[in-house]
């Protein structure tokens, strides 16, 4: 089974914007924070993420596969 080029570049920039929101979120637990700010945190650093990665890595891939 051949992946569309737009289907593998939102595979690879959602788990990195996963792993980016992860690792604010691992990050936080060492401070005083509330759970709603370490979980908001993450959810916008994970929106920042797709945001920036979106435009980046989908011409990558397409010149990759094709």
């Amino acid at each position: 089974m051949k992946m569309s080029v737009g289907f593998m570049s939102a595979l690879i920039y959602t788990g990195i914007s996963l792993a980016a929101s992860g690792l604010f979120l691992a990050v936080t637990l060492a401070g005083r924070y509330e759970w709603v700010a370490r979980l908001g945190g993450a959810g916008w650093v994970f929106l920042l993420s797709m945001i920036i990665l979106m435009p980046l890595v989908t011409p990558l891939v397409k010149r990759k596969y094709r």
